[in-house]
């Protein structure tokens, strides 16, 4: 599945999520999901969003560890149903606003959690969730200067 679609399944499924421990399994898919995506951009994206997709890839497994790994059902990992990235600058738009999302996500849990545990994992997944999106941010301004160089190059 490519992964603007995915993102948009992540997003509908983290607006769906009510309770503490969805929320929790959808913020640890949406870490995931931005993990093997930079990956992808990593081996297979453009040359100058390399090292920024390396640095996603490390920052969202960083985001997955903080919290508690999901019990999933086989075929639920939807990171592992990750098979292209289509457009890269529509997937890496897409991603940020689901991290920005998480975010929102966290920040409302924390803000609502009686649980100090649960407190302080909010804390630093919205750390990460934040980390994560400053990156992918970084990588969308590259490809905007990519294009940017790109005109002129060629009026030359």
């Amino acid at each position: 599945m490519d992964a603007v679609r995915l993102i948009g399944t992540s997003r509908r499924a983290l607006a769906g999520s009510r309770r503490v421990p969805e929320i929790m399994t959808e913020v640890w898919q949406a870490q995931a999901l931005a993990q093997a995506i930079g990956s992808r951009l990593a081996v297979f994206g453009p040359p100058e969003l390399r090292g920024e997709a390396l640095g996603l890839t490390e920052l969202a497994g960083r985001g997955c560890g903080v919290l508690d790994t999901p019990v999933l059902a086989d075929g639920d990992l939807r990171a592992a149903q990750l098979t292209e990235l289509g457009d890269a600058r529509q997937a890496l738009m897409s991603l940020g606003s689901l991290l920005g999302e998480v975010g929102i996500a966290l920040v409302g849990m924390a803000s609502a959690s009686d649980d100090e545990g649960t407190y302080w994992q909010c804390m630093e997944a919205i750390d990460a969730a934040d980390e994560s999106r400053d990156r992918v941010l970084e990588m969308l301004r590259r490809l905007a200067d990519r294009e940017h160089v790109l005109p002129e190059r060629e009026a030359g």
